[in-house]
């Protein structure tokens, strides 16, 4: 639960199962929840940046993202949400009913991911349907292409996590998410799983991240499955805060 606190014209959202002690050495007295002189915490710190990068053709992976983007933006976070484009003609997509109707509508809608995506991203969520038990090419192809600020060292230190969908039952959600982990580390990325840190990780979802089976397509992501997206998009931000937070202490030292 998030609760808004107002206090000397300033608004505030957070948790109330931070413990506020762990806070206080940060805060000051600008603030009327503030305990010292030091410089104050809520006001210093910007909002993390999350990127969401992924790939959906029928609809399931967009759900689960906009869920997690919701998640994100209530613990504070700037998001942005950007899809992978296809590596195929419309020739080709035109063959297999929707996908090229779908593509459109989801272009439309959301801007391609680009390097300067995920050089700006304090955390980077991708996200994928399951081809074969592994990555789509789709949004592989976008990871491939952040070898140039790879090789710069940009995206060391940034957190990273996954989600995706399978249409069948045991269809590979799990080994998907994995596959995805492999390149995280290579990237440099800070791997946050979600564990069952949350009640809504006993209903739906992987340890490793937000999933849903559309059974050929015929069902989109219920309430469990959206609250796990949701709980990702807050736990990746919160992961994000934090690690700023650290950074900004040991320059500050």
């Amino acid at each position: 639960m998030t609760v808004t606190v107002q206090n000397l014209g300033h608004t505030f959202h957070h948790s109330p199962a931070f413990d506020e002690a762990a806070r206080r050495p940060f805060l000051s007295e600008r603030c009327g929840c503030c305990f010292s002189a030091n410089t104050c915490w809520r006001q210093e710190m910007t909002k993390p940046k999350v990127l969401i990068a992924f790939y959906s053709r029928n609809g399931s992976t967009d759900i689960l993202a906009n869920a997690i983007a919701d998640g994100a933006v209530q613990e504070g976070a700037e998001v942005r949400l950007r899809r992978a484009r296809e590596l195929v003609g419309e020739d080709v997509m035109s063959q297999v009913p929707g996908w090229r109707e779908n593509a459109r509508a989801m272009n439309e809608k959301y801007e391609a991911p680009t390097e300067a995506d995920a050089e700006w991203a304090d955390a980077i969520i991708f996200g994928t349907p399951t081809r074969f038990g592994s990555i789509s090419s789709e949004l592989k192809a976008y990871i491939d292409s952040l070898g140039g600020i790879w090789f710069q060292g940009k995206l060391n230190g940034k957190v990273g996590s996954v989600f995706g969908s399978t249409s069948s039952k045991h269809g590979g959600n799990e080994s998907t998410l994995l596959s995805i982990y492999t390149p995280m580390a290579h990237l440099g990325l800070i791997i946050v799983p979600l564990g069952y840190a949350d009640p809504a990780m006993f209903k739906a979802g992987t340890p490793y991240g937000a999933t849903h089976v559309s059974a050929r397509d015929s069902l989109k992501p219920d309430e469990d499955h959206l609250a796990v997206g949701r709980f990702q998009g807050r736990r990746v931000t919160s992961v994000a805060r934090g690690l700023q937070h650290a950074n900004t202490t040991e320059s500050a030292n």
